[in-house]
């Protein structure tokens, strides 16, 4: 690996493209050999010169006309084959992108995964959502409908969105700017996160405030916040942290316990 980086940094600073090499990189991506982003000891690490082949990538590929049934498509990015062989199950006109990776038990619905995605085993990816470039999405996650997930090219360093295992985002909610959602968090419908949106955690005597990370665990609601500006206050978009979803061996009663008790829409 390397070895491979270097002849990817090389290429990347040079413009004199390896294309074997990146090529080489796209094929790892597809397979889930590599993945932009990773956990290690507890701490996620950006693969910067993973995502520097992926932006070479869209300039060795050449554009070409494809098929999916009676659908045409005209691009330089082809779509995921092997489905069945790695236990994926896509919905038409659902669509995945060469480049990204989905772990076994996977279901997307008429949405979208792109180029240098990973998605872990048994998520959903719902109708009309979608997973942006190099978006990491953990195990059991649920995506619901219309949510979207920002993709991250450029920068190569910049870090992206991460959705962390057994995560729970509800409808039309949108999370983007390298935001990481923890373990277990549940966003309530049209929730909106960016790199710069406060996430405000209401549940104690005073508040705590967070930006770019929702802790594990987090019930997560819109808000709005007062501000004074020079023609009057206004307020706002905020994301307020209401409460804490139970640890549970069994998620999926943990999730339905929460929405409950927080009547939250979805």
């Amino acid at each position: 690996m390397a070895s491979l980086a270097e002849r990817i940094e090389a290429s990347f600073a040079s413009g004199d493209i390896d294309e074997a090499a990146v090529l080489e990189v796209m094929e790892g991506l597809d397979t889930g050999a590599l993945r932009v982003a990773e956990k290690i000891d507890g701490e996620w690490v950006t693969h910067a010169w993973i995502k520097q082949a992926v932006l070479l990538y869209f300039r060795v590929a050449q554009m070409k006309e494809g098929t999916y049934g009676d659908y045409v498509y005209y691009d330089k990015i082809p779509l995921k084959t092997r489905l069945k062989e790695q236990g994926v199950r896509v919905v038409p006109p659902g669509t995945v992108r060469y480049g990204s990776f989905l772990e076994a038990g996977c279901i997307v619905m008429p949405g979208y995964v792109n180029i240098g995605a990973y998605v872990g085993a048994g998520s959903m990816v719902d109708t009309w959502a979608t997973v942006g470039s190099c978006a990491q999405i953990g195990k059991g996650v649920h995506l619901s409908g219309g949510v979207g997930i920002g993709g991250v090219l450029e920068p190569p360093g910049a870090h992206p969105v991460i959705i962390e295992d057994g995560a729970f985002i509800g409808s039309r909610c949108i999370v983007v700017e390298g935001v990481r959602i923890g373990e277990e968090a549940v966003l309530a419908a049209g929730t909106t996160i960016t790199a710069s949106t406060p996430i405000i955690d209401v549940t104690g005597e005073e508040e705590v405030v967070y930006k770019g990370h929702v802790p594990p665990r987090s019930v997560v609601v819109p808000g709005t916040r007062p501000k004074d500006f020079p023609s009057g206050t206004y307020h706002l978009q905020c994301a307020l942290i209401i409460g804490k979803r139970k640890e549970s061996t069994d998620r999926k009663t943990s999730l339905n316990d929460v929405l409950r008790e927080f009547a939250l829409p979805v």
